[in-house]
């Protein structure tokens, strides 16, 4: 299967739209791009993983960093449009506790927004 990200800007927000398995193989791409945002001045970043089927250990290691990096630049980090397999992944590991999950971007938004 083809991995893709797609970066797109909303409300001050970067979308990053991840396609694909988001283990170790792809998951330094996600870590390298989310770094460049932030690095960049972009540190409040939605990570949209409705195109995402499976994610593994080091995916969530690479998102649980990209969350601390965006807090630290005073930013935050969220995740929408988890399929119900890859949300039951942040549940399990209590990762939903500290990063908050929405069903889909427009959601997100209207949160963080609000």
């Amino acid at each position: 299967m083809l991995f893709a990200l797609d970066v797109t800007q909303c409300d001050g927000w970067s979308v990053v739209a991840v396609t694909g398995e988001l283990e170790l193989a792809t998951a330094p791409r996600l870590r390298q791009q989310v770094v460049g945002l932030i690095g960049s001045g972009r540190s409040n970043v939605v990570i949209d993983l409705t195109g995402v089927d499976f994610i593994d250990s080091v995916g969530l290691g690479v998102i649980v960093g990209a969350l601390k990096r965006a807090r630290t630049h005073g930013g935050d980090l969220v995740v929408a449009g988890a399929v119900p397999r890859v949300r039951s992944l942040f549940e399990i590991t209590r990762l939903d506790e500290i990063i908050g999950l929405y069903p889909d971007v427009a959601a997100a938004l209207a949160v963080v927004d609000g």
